[in-house]
């Protein structure tokens, strides 16, 4: 049976890894009961879902080798368009406010509707209220950057307690959250923030805004690892009753007939493929660019629902498109959160050459 499915199924894997068929295209526990489909690890263990889960492995080994003696992308970023440094940090300013807004929208909507994170999170009883209300103060400070660090910790402590509350397979395919948690305690809201304006001894060290990008990423590569196994490789029967609502299975119309379940398994695969190149930073821009286009098709299919929930996804994937890995990148990034025109109060002209000398220092001793 499975030797039958050999060429077409990685002919097929290819031009899905192209077409990007990923979590945000069809994330069937948005738009299916949930609650008869557990997960089933003995499904993983069969020959054609171990067989993707070794060439993805494979795949991103080759990647990652390739990408560590190149170190550059086939991508060009915002540096060979022509801009300046001082821009790029500008741009860098701008980014705790950009995903400020991405973040605290899906969070004010779910507080709102008694979900936790994402709609299949119904909170029971009493819960409703008291996430509904916490999700609702932290998105409103998320968004108007007024006590952002405190708001940040309290998203962490949502997330954990989300785990005795709505159990830890959720948590885990909405770890994306625990990662913005970490951006925004790490960085702050940026210059745009109320924050920076009235209350600047809360503003973050300049070695914890360093790791507010890299945790940011991971919290992404994280959440599409998990749902690629708690969606499709463990969950083959939840994902083949999704199917049969959503017909989405297009191969047919390629010219490449796969049945469901292969279908399943194969846009699996490509969902942990992205998710792991993001975790560890492979070709970044790349796989971005694939998968930005599918990312959007279905929106006209699940509408509202699945913009709202993918704000977050969308926002990390713009910040991580125009991050550079240039070895100046990291000083324009604590440049543009702690100088210009809204510079952390108390510098000065003195203060701020004193903290651009600390900037560079901290970038020598760590880089």
């Amino acid at each position: 049976m499975y030797k039958r499915f050999g060429l077409r199924s990685a002919a097929a894997c290819v031009l899905m890894l192209l077409l990007m068929v990923t979590k945000a295209a069809a994330h069937e526990k948005w738009f299916h009961e949930t609650e008869s489909y557990g997960l089933r690890w003995d499904l993983f263990f069969r020959p054609l879902s171990l067989a993707l889960f070794g060439a993805v492995l494979l795949a991103t080994l080759a990647a990652g080798l390739w990408w560590r003696k190149r170190r550059k992308g086939f991508v060009p970023g915002p540096e060979d368009f022509g801009t300046t440094d001082e821009r790029r940090a500008a741009l860098y300013g701008l980014i705790p406010a950009i995903l400020g807004i991405h973040v605290a929208v899906p969070l004010l909507v779910s507080g709102v509707q008694g979900n936790l994170f994402t709609p299949n999170n119904q909170l029971p009883g009493i819960w409703m209220y008291v996430f509904g209300l916490a999700q609702t103060g932290v998105a409103l400070a998320i968004f108007y950057g007024a006590l952002t660090r405190a708001a940040a910790v309290a998203l962490a402590i949502l997330w954990f307690a989300g785990i005795f509350i709505v159990g830890l397979e959720p948590m885990l395919e909405s770890v994306m959250y625990l990662g913005f948690a970490a951006f925004f305690f790490f960085a702050g809201r940026g210059p745009i923030s109320i924050d920076r304006l009235l209350l600047p001894l809360l503003e973050p060290s300049p070695q914890l805004m360093a790791k507010a990008v890299p945790a940011l990423q991971a919290g992404l590569g994280l959440s599409l690892v998990f749902v690629a196994f708690t969606e499709k490789f463990a969950n083959v029967p939840l994902a083949l009753a999704f199917l049969e609502r959503y017909p989405l299975n297009f191969t047919a119309a390629l010219g490449i007939p796969m049945s469901n379940e292969t279908f399943i398994l194969c846009a699996g695969a490509v969902e942990l493929l992205v998710g792991l190149w993001i975790l560890f930073g492979i070709f970044p821009r790349e796989i971005i660019l694939i998968a930005w286009i599918p990312i959007n098709l279905t929106l006209t299919i699940f509408n509202w629902t699945e913009l709202i929930g993918h704000l977050p996804i969308y926002g990390t994937l713009a910040i991580l498109l125009v991050w550079s890995l240039r070895s100046d990148n990291l000083a324009l990034w604590l440049n543009g959160l702690r100088e210009g025109p809204l510079a952390i109060l108390g510098y000065g002209d003195g203060g701020r050459r004193q903290s651009h000398a600390n900037i560079c220092f901290f970038i020598k001793t760590n880089i």
